[in-house]
């Protein structure tokens, strides 16, 4: 049995209820005493998503580890315990529908929360922090992916000079000189019979021949200039977010 020194030291020690078979079954929420003999008699567990149930566990054969309490029940006989409203206060119906699922023979005294000064007693303190409605909000992170405009690069526009080999291919023509021999005839006789019979003499012909000339010209050839296209593409983004669940820890049947 606990003592009633403990009860305070308990309820804010941020300890556990312990199942019969050492496992957690919640955090400790309110311990009720009986109103007669001050004696403790429940407490209730807080399971669920930050604690949202609490569910009233006898503390007739129960114990006490540390900051924690161990009772002589199982997680899941905790869980599926009555729904009674942690009010700070039992009323003689509740109670006896708690003794019943347990199968402890009950007092006829009313039972309270630790503390109380009157019959009704104070509720319980929220200690997930500061006490809203009765509905949770779910939150989520959500992507939003956009495109900003910076400066990649400059292109620019130079001009300088390069000097190539340019060959090409032109026809020319030249003369030569070739001896040409008739024999003399009736015809010719006479001119050949002009002069001396013996003497020197000399021929002379001009020669020709053709040879390439080159001149350069500049002549424009086309224009260029710089302009800009808007091209599109495709950027997969992958990133992590985060969301909320909530989820019902428990049958969620009525109570018996």
């Amino acid at each position: 049995m606990i003592s009633t020194e403990n009860l305070s030291a308990l309820t804010s020690a941020g300890g556990h209820v312990v199942g019969s078979d050492g496992s957690k079954i919640g955090s400790i929420g309110q311990i009720y005493v009986d109103d007669r003999t001050s004696e403790p008699t429940w407490v209730t567990v807080k399971t669920g998503l930050f604690g949202s149930h609490e569910s009233f566990a006898p503390l007739d054969s129960a114990t006490q580890d540390d900051n924690d309490i161990v009772i002589a029940h199982s997680k899941d006989k905790v869980k599926d315990a009555p729904r009674v409203a942690p009010d700070g206060h039992l009323e003689p119906a509740e109670e006896d529908q708690l003794y019943t699922y347990y199968g402890i023979q009950g007092g006829t005294g009313f039972a309270g929360t630790a503390g109380d000064t009157d019959t009704r007693g104070t509720v319980g303190h929220d200690t997930s922090g500061p006490p809203t409605d009765d509905a949770m909000t779910r939150s989520e992170e959500q992507l939003h992916v956009g495109t900003r405009q910076e400066e990649t690069g400059r292109a620019r526009l130079r001009k300088h000079v390069v000097t190539e080999n340019v060959t090409k291919t032109v026809p020319v023509q030249r003369e030569e000189v070739r001896l040409e021999r008739e024999p003399i005839t009736e015809a010719n006789v006479g001119a050949a019979m002009d002069g001396p019979a013996i003497s020197e003499e000399e021929h002379e012909v001009i020669l020709h021949e053709e040879r390439p000339v080159v001149q350069k010209e500049t002549v424009p050839v086309e224009r260029v200039r710089l302009d800009k296209e808007t091209v599109t593409d495709e950027h997969t983004v992958t990133e992590e977010v985060r969301k909320e669940e909530i989820e019902l820890d428990g049958d969620g049947r009525p109570g018996r």
